[in-house]
This record gives C-alpha cells, structure tokens and sequence, in this order.
C-alpha cells in the first residue's frame, strides 16, 4: 500500500528525530519511532474511511430525529436513506480487519458531529444525490460514483474538513494523496484494503533495514560523504542534508535490487521537498560524486550490509 517514496520520508523523519533527541538513542527506539510512523499513517486511512461511512449513516440519524418530532410532517417520514445501505460501505463495514483497526483505534473518539451533519446537509443539497436516491436500483456503478462524489466534495473540497484533518494528523502533508489515492482506487474497483497491515512484507523488510543500515553503518556512510563536501564545512550543512545523504549512499552500497538512478533520483526529491532550497541540487551534486568515485573504484558492489 505505501510507497517506497513514502518509507523513505518515514525513515529520514524517524533518523531526523532520534538525531535531535537529548542524549543517545538506543537501537531499539529507532524501529519503535518508525513504527509510529506507519501506525500514524493506518489511522489516517481508517480515519477518512470512517468519516466518509459516518455521512451516509447521518441519514438514518436525521431520518429517526424527524420521525420523533412532536409533529412529523409527511416530508419528515419519509427521509430517504438508501445511501446508509450503500453496498461498497457495507463490504467495508463488514471487513474483519476494518472492525479490529475500529476497534484497536477507536476513530469515533476523534469524530466532529457538525461536520460530519455539515456534509451531509451538502450532500442532500447536491444534484448527484437527488439522482442517486431516485432510483430503488442498487448498480455498482451508482453506488461507487456516489461515494467518489462525497469523498471529493463534501471531505477533501470542503476547507473546515481538511483543517480538522491536520489538527488530527500531522502527517497529513506527508501521506494525504497517497491515502487519498488508495481509498479513491478501492472505491473505483471495490479491491480489498487491509486496515491492519499498511505494509507487506516486502516493503516492511526494506523499512526495517534502510533505517538499520544508516544506524550501523553511520560512520563508514559518513567518511565517504564529508571528503566530497570541499568547501562545506560538515557540521555547518542542514543536519537533514546528511541524513538524506547517508541514506543515498546507505542504498548505493547495500541495497541490491535498487539502480543508482533511482536512488539519486528519489533523494533530490526529498531533499527538494523537506529541505532547503538548494538542498536538491546539493544532494545531486554529491550523491553523483560519491557514485562515480565508487564505480571508477570498483566499489560499487551492492551487498547486504549483514553480509
């Protein structure tokens, strides 16, 4: 589900806070900082996931209060409330690791009443939702083009939403589009989404072992980097310049089924995006330096550190 691009921001963001912590780290704390990482980013999808079923059930909350008024009008009992019954919601409702991620996470604590009753007032007002209701018929595409419509106007388009969304996540910046991305796919082709596992194993592993690798293998990293910094003086470089660095290198020498290319790549646009402004080229220029020198040395054998 996660991109690599994205492990590498939670890798770089992990050694960057270890790196700023009082005292040394041990080991250990590093893989539980990234955890966290990766367990911020579940509850950001469950979130949104929770939040969009929220809107349709509003409408058997709003159908029962105008019921139990002390004099319903004929529009008061007869609220409609198909979408409540919407099929993709329900295989979502019903999925055994979306009800232990409810559980373990427990999203209603952090839900906003009003903006949840906001956007379904909106969606009762909208065009789409009036042709949507009108049909008895339950056709996967309707059900499908109703969900998509409600989670791009009435949540992502709607400012108070978003604004609620990063006071809650402060990851949101980092992994917004992807979780948006994932969550539009499932709805467009219904696939199955496990809430309690963001990662497999693969991507776990290649987590795991980046952040390990630029632990351990720190110093070596770092004598490779510092001659190539010339006039820079190393302690006086953006502290997460030098991650981003170590990392580079750390992928150049022990990751074996990584080109170069990419590597260089993906770390001059980290360093765009989360650095200065003349970090990307920086970056570039360096990490360039560093793998040609490797090459012209006949040391750019791709290895697994632990061997």
């Amino acid at each position: 589900m996660i991109s690599r691009r994205n492990i590498r921001v939670k890798v770089m963001q992990t050694l960057y806070t270890q790196a700023s912590s009082e005292g040394t780290p041990v080991p250990a704390s590093y893989q539980k900082v990234l955890q966290s990482h990766f367990e911020l980013t579940r509850s950001l999808l469950l979130y949104l996931t929770y939040f969009l079923g929220q809107i349709a059930r509003f409408s058997e909350k709003n159908a029962h209060q105008r019921a139990s008024k002390h004099l319903p009008t004929a529009e008061d009992l007869k609220v409609n409330i198909k979408i409540a019954g919407n099929k993709i919601l329900w295989k979502i409702w019903e999925d055994e690791s979306y009800k232990k991620a409810v559980s373990a996470i427990k999203p209603g604590q952090f839900l906003d009443e009003e903006l949840v009753k906001k956007a379904y007032q909106k969606l009762c007002e909208s065009p789409e939702y009036r042709q949507y209701i009108s049909e008895e018929s339950r056709e996967n595409k309707q059900e499908k083009e109703i969900l998509e419509f409600m989670l791009e106007n009435l949540m992502l388009n709607d400012d108070d939403f978003i604004n609620h969304i990063e006071e809650l996540f402060s990851n949101w910046s980092d992994d917004g589009e992807m979780i948006v991305l994932l969550l539009d796919g499932f709805l467009k082709k219904t696939s199955h989404i496990n809430f309690t596992q963001m990662l497999g194993d693969d991507k776990a592993e290649f987590a795991r072992i980046l952040l390990q690798t630029v632990v351990e293998k720190s110093e070596h990293l770092e004598s490779l980097i510092v001659p190539k910094l010339k006039n820079w003086d190393p302690e006086r470089i953006a502290q997460l310049d030098m991650i981003l660095l170590k990392m580079g290198v750390a992928e150049f020498l022990y990751f074996e089924t990584i080109p170069p290319k990419v590597t260089i790549n993906e770390y001059i646009d980290l360093a765009k995006d989360y650095s200065t402004a003349q970090s990307g080229q920086f970056v570039n220029g360096i990490l360039d330096n560093i793998h040609k020198e490797l090459v012209q040395e006949g040391k750019m054998v791709k290895v697994d550190f632990r061997k």
